[in-house]
């Protein structure tokens, strides 16, 4: 991976999924052409684009003023920003909104925003009239280079996040990388989080090139459209294999089952932002390999060191307000999605860019590294 392979032009890459293949549209500047390309995919379609308070500040009249351009109909529904608008409450708002919108099977839903927004729309989507087809705009780095893709919809139950949802793939996804010049930074570092996870699951080579390039990635242009199209190239590539995480594509959750336990025990607050957990969610998996005798703790500090030099959180000490107990995360990670007939799963490593499913993990083994690493008797 070198800097001769950058370009600036508009990349696509394609999730195979047979008739229900679609295009990811990576570049800048792409909001205008949205219309278009919308029209020619649905033909007389009506869009009702999903979007949270913020996002519409800064995008939604591009947004609607693309589809207008191109003779798009639409009605939009904007939401509170925040891991709090995935709820039954806001949910059930979205999809009466919809509805009353007279959005019909064959029209459109359009997932403006962020991954909270992207989870929320695509889930209204899979359940109203029983399935409507809808688009992702992805608005942060971290739907950009993963929520957005993959066809993962839902909301979060007090007992855990993501716990009620569906498998509901979009049509298109349009990443405006322009979009990101208005996100705030701690939202870019987070979204970077999930960056650096494709590297540690499965491209030593790329985290590599992150380390030596993360800045020109943090700057914006070629080098941010690059890691932008790796990563969605490398989860087109398993989710084509394994749609339904019935085997590989659970290695996408390097980090996750530590991260959403963090998440949820925060409150899913502003104490702690996704892409923050998942940075301790995969230390704390690299950890616990370590402790396993998997891998050296060289190679745990090489990832430390680069979560930290980029600004991210790499030890729950870091957490505003305190870690939460080892007994609420363990309670958690018991709700974890990947808990098969009540034995935990956890996505470690044999390496850098060697991470694998784990089906042997005990609840005991885990309760006394985690109190290890957040310090209680």
């Amino acid at each position: 991976m070198t800097a001769s392979r950058l370009t600036n032009e508009a990349c696509v890459v394609t999730v195979a999924l047979r008739e229900r293949s679609y295009d990811i549209v990576i570049g800048r500047n792409l909001v205008a052409t949205l219309g278009g390309r919308l029209k020619s995919l649905r033909p007389g379609a009506k869009c009702a684009i999903v979007t949270d308070t913020t996002v519409a500040a800064h995008h939604l009249k591009s947004v609607e003023a693309s589809l207008g351009a191109a003779g798009i109909a639409t009605a939009h529904v904007v939401v509170p920003t925040g891991e709090s608008s995935k709820s039954y409450a806001v949910f059930q708002e979205v999809c009466e909104r919809i509805i009353a919108a007279r959005i019909e099977r064959d029209d459109l839903v359009v997932a403006l925003g962020g991954g909270v927004i992207g989870d929320l729309a695509g889930f209204a989507a899979a359940c109203v009239r029983r399935g409507i087809g809808y688009v992702q705009v992805p608005t942060t780095l971290l739907a950009q280079v993963d929520s957005s893709v993959g066809g993962k919809t839902g909301i979060d139950s007090p007992q855990g996040k993501n716990l009620i949802g569906a498998f509901h793939q979009p049509i298109l996804v349009v990443a405006d990388t322009a979009l990101l010049d208005t996100l705030p930074a701690r939202h870019f570092r987070a979204g970077y989080a999930e960056v650096v996870k494709y590297g540690l699951l499965g491209d030593a080579a790329l985290f590599g090139w992150l380390e030596k390039n993360w800045r020109e990635v943090f700057a914006g242009g070629a080098a941010r459209e690059y890691a932008i199209a790796a990563c969605c190239r490398a989860k087109a590539d398993i989710v084509a294999r394994d749609e339904r995480e019935t085997g590989e594509r659970a290695l996408l959750n390097l980090g996750h089952t530590f991260g959403h336990a963090l998440e949820a025990a925060v409150g899913f607050s502003d104490r702690l932002v996704h892409g923050e957990a998942i940075s301790l969610g995969m230390v704390l998996a690299f950890e616990f390999s370590a402790r396993r005798g998997l891998i050296s703790a060289d190679e745990v500090a090489r990832v430390r060191a680069h979560l930290a030099t980029v600004g991210l959180p790499t030890h729950v000490t870091e957490i505003p307000g305190g870690a939460p107990r080892v007994d609420a995360m363990m309670d958690l990670i018991a709700q974890d999605k990947k808990v098969r007939r009540g034995k935990l799963t956890f996505i470690l490593v044999r390496g850098i860019g060697r991470a694998y499913v784990a089906n042997d993990v005990q609840a005991g083994e885990v309760r006394t590294f985690l109190a290890e690493q957040f310090s209680e008797p």
